[in-house]
């Protein structure tokens, strides 16, 4: 069992991969040096899963796993999560937005300080537009208000986590791995370290564009909290209420003589079709808990693993 193993998702990063490996391993080395990195790779159109292989030439603690299809980074993620055999597992992002150099204190933390869950928090993000920032801000907002547990704020997979919460976190068999949250699901010790967020050293991000941030969080939202449920149904009485008061004064308004029904229907006409459109959009919110439960229903594998190289042995695969 190695002492620390670090989980990499990757897919289409060929212009990264040698500049993360060089970053990185003088950072893990300072630490340890029985060590593993694991890239958990989707199925890439470049030339990354090459790369990987030749460092891997060079390197036997470097290690691959490429997934039959994309399954997109959760998976990935959690793939890497499963095949991890060191005593503690790092989950960092190859793009150096999330530094290399916070390794060593995340490591002291968690071997002489007794953390079994060390995050990074974000103090700014740079290369990051407005619309990304508002949106993880009131995503994050949201989160902590409605939810059973409680979600850091500014904080992404980057973290360090004991094999005790690893293994933990591999008992859960939901099929939708936000590991932000589950991670606060089995709780433990927890040690936020504060950082500044650089921009990517390449291109853009394949993983974390926004509309993928936006179903993330929609996902965490549903996967945390009913409230979504509630709100719907304080908007539906909401609603009704108001159509009743509406209705009253439109009554008393007939009753004296102040008001003419005919010149009113622009007015119902609006009002019923934005009453229609609360209904479709708690429709829309039914639906998406409904869809949850039929995904969980199916038992379907977060992730199939193509190729593994470097693992010895029969390893069980994770569903």
């Amino acid at each position: 069992m190695p002492e620390l193993s670090v989980v990499v998702p990757v897919y289409n990063e060929e212009k990264t991969i040698e500049t993360f490996l060089a970053e990185i391993k003088p950072n893990l080395e300072a630490c340890t040096e029985d060590y593993e990195i694991i890239f958990s790779l989707d199925p890439s159109k470049d030339k990354t899963e090459d790369i990987i292989l030749a460092k891997r030439e060079q390197d036997p603690r470097i290690k691959l796993l490429r997934f039959s299809r994309r399954f997109g980074q959760p998976a990935a993620t959690w793939a890497g999560l499963a095949y991890s055999t060191g005593k503690a597992v790092l989950i960092i992002d190859c793009d150096l937005q999330d530094p290399p150099g916070l390794i060593a204190q995340m490591y002291r933390h968690w071997k002489e300080d007794g953390y079994k869950v060390v995050i990074p928090q974000r103090r700014s993000r740079q290369g990051e537009n407005v619309v990304k920032r508002a949106v993880a801000y009131l995503g994050y907002w949201f989160i902590n208000k409605t939810a059973t547990v409680e979600i850091p704020r500014n904080t992404g997979d980057f973290r360090l986590l004991d094999r005790r919460v690893v293994d933990e976190l591999m008992n859960l068999k939901e099929s939708h791995g936000f590991l932000r949250g589950l991670t606060a699901v089995v709780g433990f010790s927890t040690k936020l370290i504060p950082f500044d967020r650089q921009a990517r050293i390449d291109g853009e991000g394949k993983y974390n564009r926004l509309t993928g941030s936006i179903l993330i969080g929609f996902n965490g939202i549903v996967a945390f909290s009913g409230s979504l449920l509630r709100f719907m149904g304080i908007i539906g009485f909401s609603m009704a209420a108001l159509s009743i008061v509406a209705a009253l004064f439109m009554f008393i308004g007939k009753a004296l003589g102040l008001y003419d029904f005919a010149t009113g229907l622009a007015t119902l006409g609006v009002l019923l079709l934005f009453l229609t459109g609360c209904q479709l959009v708690g429709m829309g919110i039914l639906g998406a808990y409904i869809g949850r439960i039929y995904e969980e229903t199916k038992f379907r594998p977060k992730y199939i693993v193509d190729v593994a190289k470097g693992f010895d042995g029969h390893m069980e695969q994770e569903r």
